[in-house]
């Protein structure tokens, strides 16, 4: 697989929305060797707005323009997920390195693609899964690998939300629950996190099955799934998500049962967890998180094109998790 030949990956985005002003793309000027040198979006005044705002001398309107830049070594591609699979094709012609945003395409066929595109021109695809490298996840990984829950029995998901005023008043302009746009609604964009983390705890998923249905009929997607799924380890694991929940039961938790302990979670709050142990005493731990959530991911990145290190979030691995979420979502009633 190629790599950067230069000492310093410089970045170009297609696509600065508002996963670029903190989560991300500030990122790419505080990791070493690397540097954010142009951005790209259809609107020109926010493109310029945004190029002003954050200091990035150049800004683009066409896609392919900001891929053709000499100056850029690797593109971000934070669009929608609509635009994932077209947009990587094109960058993977170049021959740049190509980061992702998550989930990597609408549906598993779509990141065969994407996959496909860049193995033919020799170049790395990575995708935003993020919380592979977050402290406290990267703790809980190393609790599992020495043993302190014993034998891993189950995991279990359990993700339900309310239906927020802002979603239903706001449903043109929001891709998330737009299955054009996103794949499907809210179970894509965060369940995906969740099935991606638990692939890099456990292995790949090798089977999957659930049911979803769209209860609230706020908007066109699925609004709950349920499903479960099998490790190649032999773990078994299962899912529950519900975004029409009442406010009283929102909840964000996951459980790792092993026949020593177990570990609870949540995937989108602080970084912190519980380690219950065998003879049932409890021991908590928290965690720093970093100011721009992606920092230690795009560090591995950085670090394995100059070949200085490894990325675990790989094309490969984010294309598990989208053949996950298909299969969860394949049975609707």
């Amino acid at each position: 697989m190629k790599k950067i030949k230069d000492s310093e990956v410089r970045w170009g985005i297609l696509g600065v929305g508002n996963v670029c002003e903190v989560k991300s793309a500030p990122a790419m000027n505080i990791v070493p060797n690397s540097k954010l040198v142009a951005v790209m979006r259809r609107d020109e005044e926010k493109v310029k707005d945004y190029a002003t705002r954050h200091g990035v001398s150049k800004w683009y309107t066409d896609a392919q323009a900001l891929i053709d830049d000499p100056e850029v070594n690797a593109i971000y591609i934070a669009t929608p997920p609509y635009a994932h699979a077209e947009l990587t094709k094109m960058a993977a012609k170049s021959g740049k390195p190509i980061y992702v945003e998550k989930p990597m395409g609408r549906t598993f066929s779509e990141c065969q693609e994407m996959i496909k595109a860049c193995e033919d021109e020799n170049t790395p695809l990575y995708v935003a899964y993020y919380r592979r490298e977050l402290p406290h996840f990267l703790k809980i990984k190393e609790l599992i690998d020495d043993g302190a829950l014993g034998e891993i029995r189950t995991v279990h998901i359990n993700l339900k939300q309310v239906v927020k005023p802002t979603v239903v008043a706001n449903l043109d302009n929001n891709w998330r629950v737009n299955p054009q746009m996103s794949g499907g609604g809210y179970f894509f964009d965060l369940a995906s996190h969740q099935l991606d983390l638990l692939d890099f705890f456990f292995g790949k998923i090798t089977h999957a099955n659930g049911y979803c249905s769209n209860q609230g009929g706020a908007y066109q997607a699925e609004d709950i799934v349920m499903g479960s799924f099998v490790f190649e380890s032999g773990v078994l694991g299962s899912g529950n998500w519900c975004f029409t929940a009442s406010a009283s039961d929102e909840i964000d938790q996951v459980i790792l049962y092993g026949n020593k302990g177990s570990i609870h979670f949540e995937t989108f709050g602080k970084g912190e967890f519980t380690l219950k142990k065998e003879n049932g005493e409890l021991e908590n731990f928290q965690f720093d998180l970093p100011n721009h959530i992606q920092e230690p991911l795009i560090t591995t990145i950085v670090e394995d094109l100059l070949g200085k290190g490894t990325c675990n979030s790989t094309g490969e691995t984010g294309a598990r998790t989208n053949w996950v979420m298909d299969e969860l979502v394949k049975q609707v009633v």
